[in-house]
């Protein structure tokens, strides 16, 4: 009964995260698209947030949806096909968040970094014109690294006489060796751990950037200047806020998920609390760039004004 209960506040969980965190993704993702279809002029940093929160939102179907259906009691409802379709499309999903919050880190060092007026505009323009072809290559490659990973790792389980069957709650998976699968990962993973690099050098220079902007401006400004921040200047906390999220959730998610892997006795305890960590940055992400946005975070004021005062509207006319 103790077990069941667990579940069920499992269940509950992770229906809350995965609801909650698609509805910030779509909240982005709207807002984004609707400042293109009305022809307003919108930020560079739009487009990345739209493929950021798009990634997010595949991440959170593919790895909330089913954990909450085995959570709350329905087990192995995936065929083989079913289980590597779900794995694929979160596999491509979790790529492209990390290659685009590392994107997202490296065009915002082109726009604090001070340079020499002609290099920073020109170099400004550069990325702001490169950042949806550079999104959708993102889209390619991991599409294309992940078919490549998928096709090889069958082939080597199709030749190989040590296989493993992996309960992971959903489906049964079909996969090598914890040595051979080791390889794969670990060839596979350089990227993602490239990019988790980049944004935590990226992110130590912001800091530097911003500590060495406030000592040249506090000689320059009132104490009552110096409060109010530049919009550059949020724009920077905001992805060292995100980049922080990420990195640590990333972290820990990499120490269970190894753990997770190599101990079979600990597999079935641990798949939803790696679940959780994988799904938590997709989930808390979109909050923080609403958060800290004055579009953004105006647009989403206005339609919660429109909504309470429709609802008082209807009570008074019910009543």
């Amino acid at each position: 009964m103790r077990i069941i209960l667990l579940y069920l506040v499992l269940g509950i969980v992770f229906f809350l995260q995965t609801g909650i965190g698609v509805l910030g993704n779509l909240f982005l993702l709207c807002h984004c698209t609707s400042t293109y279809l009305t022809g307003s002029k919108m930020r560079p940093i739009d487009s990345i947030f739209f493929h950021l929160a798009l990634a997010n939102c595949v991440v959170l179907i593919s790895k909330g949806v089913p954990q909450t259906m085995v959570d709350l009691g329905l087990k192995i409802f995936l065929d083989r096909m079913g289980c590597k379709i779900i794995v694929f499309l979160h596999r491509v999903a979790h790529n492209l968040s990390v290659s685009i919050t590392c994107l997202l880190s490296g065009f915002q060092i082109i726009i604090i970094s001070p340079m020499s007026p002609s290099i920073w505009s020109e170099l400004k323009t550069w990325a702001s014109k490169s950042i949806f072809p550079v999104c959708l290559f993102c889209w390619i490659l991991h599409i294309l690294m992940n078919i490549f990973m998928i096709v090889n790792m069958q082939n080597f389980t199709e030749r190989s006489n040590n296989t493993k069957i992996w309960n992971i709650g959903f489906c049964l998976a079909y996969t090598l060796s914890f040595f051979e699968v080791s390889l794969f990962v670990i060839v596979y993973s350089i990227p993602d751990f490239l990019c988790v690099c980049f944004m935590i050098v990226a992110s130590v220079y912001l800091v530097h950037l911003l500590q060495k902007h406030h000592q040249q401006v506090q000689y320059l400004h009132s104490s009552s200047q110096l409060s109010r921040k530049s919009p550059e200047t949020k724009a920077t906390c905001t992805v060292l806020v995100l980049v922080t999220i990420y990195v640590a959730f990333y972290t820990v998610n990499f120490i269970f998920s190894f753990y997770l892997f190599h101990l079979d006795k600990h597999y079935q305890k641990l798949i939803p609390t790696s679940t959780l960590l994988d799904a938590s940055f997709p989930a808390f992400s979109p909050f923080v760039l609403i958060s800290s946005d004055s579009q953004i975070l105006q647009l989403f004021c206005s339609i919660w004004q429109k909504k309470r005062s429709q609802d008082s509207f209807l009570g008074h006319f019910t009543a």
